[in-house]
């Protein structure tokens, strides 16, 4: 009975790791994405502005691109954690947290 609980606990912990771990590449490759639409939007305004000022197109990529960010950082984070009360009570925890921290120090 002991040995069957602690493998089951094994497997609940295994299976809580894998879980974490796959969220945590999901959100890292949404940082990854955001990082390079940021480096290289301001790469296509440069090159529109550059060499065809009279047709502001780098909207087109930009606004496709930047949808495409925004469906991506929904799937990762889902709609309901954007400013949701338990998104709140997670701030206010953290924020609390690091000002205690720099209390301490101080």
């Amino acid at each position: 009975m002991e040995l069957n609980h602690t493998i089951m606990q094994t497997n609940s912990e295994y299976d809580s790791y894998q879980k974490a771990s796959k969220k945590v590449k999901e959100i890292k490759g949404f940082y990854i994405h955001l990082f390079t639409y940021l480096v290289i939007i301001p790469v296509i305004v440069f090159i529109n502005l550059r060499f065809s000022p009279q047709h502001y197109w780098f909207f087109y990529p930009m606004i496709g691109w930047g949808v495409g960010l925004l469906g991506h950082g929904f799937g990762v984070f889902g709609t309901d954690s954007l400013f949701s009360k338990d998104w709140e009570e997670r701030k206010i925890k953290q924020f609390m947290e690091e000002e205690k921290k720099k209390n301490t120090f101080h």
